[in-house]
């Protein structure tokens, strides 16, 4: 007679699905057609469609030489957490007054996570995270896995903002809550609020107690400027004087994509309360990851901390900028020239890496199938990914999708 074989540890176990953008590169990859086009995920690419090394990063990682292996503290090299803490509060009083805690975070996602984490230990009282409707997918499974109740705010309607339903349902949250602010190149839509818009939604966040949650992955990769796209974070913790989370990316901002460079910033009421948050900060990366990796960490160092790197990167972020802001032109001006059906307009009103085109889901596909073009099922594209080679011929196959694809 057979033994009966245990049961598995897994047999309830349900398989979930590959994460969307990360397929649509393997798809890309694996297609052999010499005119494929990918636009889906968001990384930087030069004119000829290749990966950008930023001289600011060249030339930093000619001074490092060798000698970043051994382990960082757990809170990350000190130099780089200086550093980076100016790139959103430099000449504020929130770090003149020693009210800044800070933790080098593994890049934009690592920083969201020790947030969520570091509000959880900190014994908040917050329960509910809002995200925008739509947002980067990870914000939803970030804070969902949390544990934190997440609710949605109406964010894109007919190519813009929707401010009026934004701020309609933002009146709904309570202190309990949390809001997550894309504080530049809102991802995926390109939609930023105003100035007048961002104190509006201000005035309600401090109305109602609610704390705000800055994801800040694009500062000066926006529009050239640091100071232009940490705008609303200083107008928060400095006008406002609110306290608030940053969680900083250097990334797209620096093209340290694979380094994996970031930063969880809170800005507290008090240096006390600066100092309980580090601590937690501390103790929640030593739960996770337990200390984070240097080399990028001093890379970034090296950049903001010598005069004439920090000069030129700043010449990089206007680099790439100015080339997405002219690709953002020139498929506006494919398109009319084609006489495309429906208004283009919002592709030039939009900023950042991003763009929303408004496609369906069925033209999303046709482009891939007929044109071998890549891109999210949600319609958008990073701009990032068009070039002078490739941007007409991106701009005749969307086109075509909207003329024969309904």
């Amino acid at each position: 007679m057979g033994s009966i074989p245990p049961m598995s540890a897994f047999a309830r176990a349900e398989y979930i699905p590959p994460d969307a953008i990360f397929e649509v590169t393997k798809r890309y990859v694996a297609d052999p057609d010499p005119n494929k086009v990918n636009l889906g995920q968001g990384t930087y690419r030069d004119e000829k469609g290749n990966p950008w090394v930023l001289p600011s990063v060249r030339e930093a990682k000619v001074q490092l030489g060798e000698g970043f292996h051994e382990y960082l503290p757990i809170a990350g090299l000190q130099q780089f957490r200086d550093e980076a803490v100016k790139v959103a509060f430099e000449g504020s009083k929130a770090l003149s007054e020693k009210r800044i805690a800070s933790c080098q975070s593994l890049s934009g996602t690592g920083a969201l996570l020790l947030a969520g984490l570091a509000l959880k230990q900190a014994n908040s009282g917050i329960t509910t995270v809002y995200i925008t409707e739509p947002t980067w997918s990870n914000h939803d499974l970030l804070f969902s896995r949390l544990g934190f109740e997440v609710k949605k705010l109406p964010y894109y309607k007919d190519g813009s903002f929707d401010f009026d339903g934004y701020i309609n349902t933002l009146q709904e949250a309570d202190s309990k809550s949390a809001v997550v602010l894309h504080a530049c190149a809102h991802n995926p839509t390109g939609c930023d609020p105003s100035h007048d818009q961002w104190k509006k939604i201000a005035s309600i966040i401090k109305t109602n107690g609610v704390f705000p949650i800055f994801d800040s992955a694009y500062l000066g990769f926006n529009s050239g400027s640091v100071d232009e796209d940490a705008w609303a974070i200083r107008y928060f913790t400095e006008d406002l004087g609110l306290e608030a989370c940053v969680c900083l990316s250097f990334a797209k901002n620096m093209g340290l994509y694979g380094e994996r460079v970031g930063l969880t910033v809170f800005a507290t009421a008090t240096p006390e309360t600066a100092i309980t948050m580090s601590s937690i900060l501390a103790n929640v990366q030593r739960a996770t990851i337990s200390n984070p990796p240097a080399y990028g960490a001093k890379l970034a160092a090296t950049v903001l901390g010598t005069p004439a790197l920090k000069e030129q990167w700043s010449k990089d972020l206007v680099t790439m900028s100015s080339r997405i802001k002219a690709m953002r032109q020139k498929l506006y001006d494919e398109l009319l020239k084609l006489q495309t059906p429906g208004s283009w307009t919002h592709l030039i009103r939009q900023t950042g890496m991003f763009g929303y085109t408004g496609i369906s889901e069925a033209q999303v596909v046709y482009l891939e199938e007929k044109h071998h073009v890549y891109m999210a099922s949600t319609s958008r594209i990073s701009i990032a990914g068009l070039n002078e080679s490739n941007v007409a011929y991106f701009a005749k196959a969307l086109d075509d999708a909207v003329r024969n694809c309904v």
